[in-house]
């Protein structure tokens, strides 16, 4: 299968601190894949490589096979990747609505195509009814859904997702594993993944990443990273395989 999205020997350190080593891993199109490891282990940091948050000290990434290293964060998004924070902030006096054409006007030039755009995915997040309230009130489990929503809203290829299920309730988790699976299934959207709600990363994930002290110690189907004894003990716990 094709990869769409191609990460190679990427490092970074922070003051002589490597924070992610000599990582390399492919999303491929159409397919969802996880990246989980145990705090600190440089999974965000990886996030902000991809995205252009700031330049790697050593490898390269691309998609599509148009490199992307060293492009700044909207040369990035204009190459068509959209994410989300770990840290959902919303402009807050703005409505859901407004907060998405935000997004929307990343790629639109016109403030009512962006409307109308906004609007549709609204709809597909299942936060229409919620079009004008202001973002400042919404639940933690509808902030969450605005921030995939104003993510959305770019009209990403590949949309990074920053644990946008930490917190919530499992009937919460459960709706949104079945709002991003469709995303994934009837809308081919690629996505990868920081999570570490595992029951959501088997049920979504093709392929499984995980990070450890920013190296790579496992890639592979999801059932057999959460059995391998290296995975085990440095982020899942014994207790995880009962």
């Amino acid at each position: 299968m094709t990869a769409l999205l191609e990460v190679e020997g990427l490092s970074k350190r922070f003051r002589g601190l490597k924070a992610v080593a000599d990582v390399s891993f492919t999303v491929p199109e159409g397919r969802i894949l996880a990246l989980i490891g145990p705090n600190g282990a440089g999974k965000t940091t990886t996030f902000n490589l991809i995205a252009g948050v700031f330049p790697p000290d050593e490898g390269r990434v691309t998609l599509k096979g148009r490199s992307l290293t060293g492009l700044k964060p909207n040369q990035v998004c204009a190459a068509g990747i959209g994410r989300t924070f770990q840290i959902v902030k919303p402009f807050g006096q703005l409505t859901v609505e407004e907060n998405v054409i935000v997004g929307a006007l990343a790629r639109e030039r016109s403030v009512e195509t962006a409307r109308q755009q906004a609007r549709a995915v609204l709809e597909r997040l299942e936060l229409a009814d919620q079009a004008n309230r202001p973002a400042r009130s919404l639940t933690l489990p509808d902030r969450k859904r605005l921030e995939v929503a104003r993510a959305l809203a770019t009209r990403p290829t590949l949309l990074l997702l920053d644990e946008v299920l930490a917190g919530l309730r499992p009937t919460e988790v459960d709706r949104m594993v079945g709002v991003l699976r469709d995303l994934n299934r009837r809308e081919g959207l690629t996505i990868l993944m920081i999570e570490h709600v595992m029951r959501a990363v088997m049920a979504l994930s093709d392929r499984v990443v995980v990070l450890d002290h920013g190296e790579k110690i496992a890639d592979g189907a999801p059932a057999e990273v959460v059995a391998d004894p290296r995975v085990v003990e440095s982020y899942l716990g014994a207790e995880a395989l009962d």
